[in-house]
C-alpha cells in the first residue's frame, strides 16, 4: 500500500489535475471562508512577517541568462498579487524565479466598487473586476527604493488611471519612473476592468503607444547606461489578425517580449454557472488552452527574437511544462497559488526537474518550443470560441 501511494504521489507532482490534488492546507481552508479581498490582505500581512532568507543559488537545470540577468528558474508570480510592491522579497523566498509587482498607475485609485473578486472553486478559477486599485507611482517607487541592492528579479507592471485624459502619457510616465527600479517593465493594455483600456490594442492606438513607450525606454536606458527590458501584456480575446499586428509592431519597435495572456472575458465551459455571470476577467485553468495556443501562435509569428512569458491556468508542473513546450521562455502564475497554496512554485520546479530526468533532458531550455506547432494548430483566432 505504501509503495502504491508513493507511486501515485510521484505521478501527481507532474499531472496536478483537480482529481489528484491533495486536500487544501488548513490555512487555505480558513482563508477561503473569508471575503477574497480580506483573505488577500491577510496573506500580504503574513508575508510581511515572514523571515526573509537568502535566495538559494540558481538551479543548474532550470536557471538561464535572459535580459542580462540570471533567472534562477523560469517560474514567476504574475502581477496582481503584490500590487504595491509590499512583499516582493518574501514572495521570492517562496521559490519564485522572479516576481512582477503592480499593476501600478500614476495616481492612487480605489478601483471598481466592491465586491469585485469571486472564487469559482469548481473550476479552480477567479473572476475579478478590481480596476487597477493601488497606491500609485510614489508609494510603489518608495517601496522599491527600500529594497535597492537586494538580489532577485523584480518586474513592474504599468497601467493607466481610469480617469486619465491621456493614457499613453500615463504609460510613458510609468516607464520613466520605474526604469531605474525594475529588472523589466510590463505595459498592461489588456485588463478588461478599466473601460476602454483594451482599445489601446487597436491598430492606431497601438502604433502611437508602442512608439512613445519605446522612445521613453531608450531615453531611460541612455540615462542609466544599461538596457531597460520592455514587455507588453496582451489579452487572450484577440483575433489572429490583431495578434499578428501586435507581434509585428513589437518587433519593429524593439520591444523585448510579450506576456501572453491577461484574463479573459469569455465564459466557455465553466461549471460555476451562477458566479460565471459576474463581470470581469476570468483567470485559472479555464483560460489555459486558449492562452497556450495563443502563446504558440505568437512564437510562430515572432520567431525566437521575442521573449514570451506564458500566463493563464498554470497550477501544476504539468501546466508549466506545457507552456514551455508551447514556446514560453518564462512562465507566470497567480490564481493557481490561491488554490494550491504558497508552496506551489517549489512544487512546480521540483516537478519540472523530474520531467527533465524522465525525458533525459539536461536543461529546461531543451523543452522550449518542442510542441509549438501542435499548440499553434489549436489556435482559432476567433474570440467567440474561447
Amino acid at each position: 500500500m505504501k509503495a502504491k501511494t508513493k507511486d501515485m504521489a510521484a505521478k501527481n507532482k507532474l499531472e496536478g489535475s483537480a482529481q489528484y490534488l491533495p486536500r487544501k492546507p488548513l490555512s487555505l481552508r480558513i482563508l477561503h471562508r473569508l471575503d477574497p479581498e480580506r483573505a488577500h490582505r491577510i496573506a500580504i500581512h503574513g508575508l510581511k512577517l515572514r523571515r526573509i532568507r537568502p535566495n538559494p543559488p540558481p538551479d543548474p537545470q532550470l536557471s538561464f541568462n535572459l535580459l542580462d540577468r540570471v533567472f534562477p528558474n523560469p517560474i514567476g508570480l504574475a502581477a496582481g498579487f503584490d500590487k504595491n510592491a509590499e512583499v516582493p522579497d518574501a514572495l521570492l523566498s517562496l521559490g519564485f524565479g522572479f516576481v512582477e509587482v503592480g499593476t501600478v498607475t500614476p495616481k492612487p485609485q480605489a478601483g471598481n466598487p466592491k465586491p469585485r473578486i469571486f472564487r469559482l472553486p469548481a473550476d479552480r478559477a477567479i473572476i475579478n473586476r478590481l480596476g487597477f486599485n493601488g497606491a500609485g507611482h510614489d508609494a510603489v517607487a518608495a517601496n522599491l527604493e527600500r529594497r535597492r541592492g537586494r538580489s532577485g528579479i523584480i518586474g513592474v507592471n504599468i497601467g493607466a488611471n481610469a480617469d486619465s485624459a491621456d493614457r499613453i502619457a500615463d504609460y510613458v510616465a510609468g516607464v520613466e519612473r520605474f526604469a531605474p527600479l525594475a529588472a523589466y517593465l510590463t505595459i498592461n493594455i489588456s485588463s478588461p476592468n478599466t473601460q476602454g483600456l483594451r482599445d489601446l490594442q487597436g491598430e492606431d492606438s497601438l502604433g502611437r503607444l508602442v512608439a512613445q513607450i519605446s522612445t521613453a525606454r531608450n531615453n531611460a536606458a541612455d540615462r542609466l547606461g544599461r538596457p531597460v527590458p520592455l514587455f507588453i501584456k496582451i489579452a487572450p480575446d484577440l483575433t489572429d489578425q490583431s495578434l499578428v499586428r501586435i507581434v509585428e509592431s513589437a518587433r519593429a519597435n524593439m520591444i523585448d517580449g510579450l506576456v501572453v495572456a491577461n484574463t479573459t472575458v469569455a465564459r466557455t465551459g465553466l461549471r460555476s454557472r451562477r458566479k460565471a455571470k459576474q463581470a470581469g476577467g476570468l483567470s485559472g485553468p479555464p483560460l489555459f488552452d486558449r492562452s497556450t495556443a495563443m502563446l504558440a501562435r505568437a512564437r510562430q509569428i515572432g520567431g525566437t527574437e521575442l521573449i514570451l512569458i506564458g500566463v493563464g491556468g498554470v497550477d501544476s508542473a504539468q501546466a508549466a511544462w506545457r507552456k514551455i513546450a508551447a514556446g514560453a521562455d518564462l512562465v507566470q502564475l497567480y490564481t493557481g497559488m490561491i488554490y494550491a497554496g504558497p508552496s506551489l512554485a517549489r512544487q512546480i520546479t521540483a516537478g519540472l526537474k523530474e520531467e527533465l530526468a524522465r525525458r533525459n533532458f539536461s536543461h529546461i531550455s531543451q523543452a522550449t518550443g518542442i510542441e509549438t506547432a501542435r499548440w499553434a494548430a489549436a489556435w482559432s483566432g476567433d474570440p467567440s470560441e474561447s
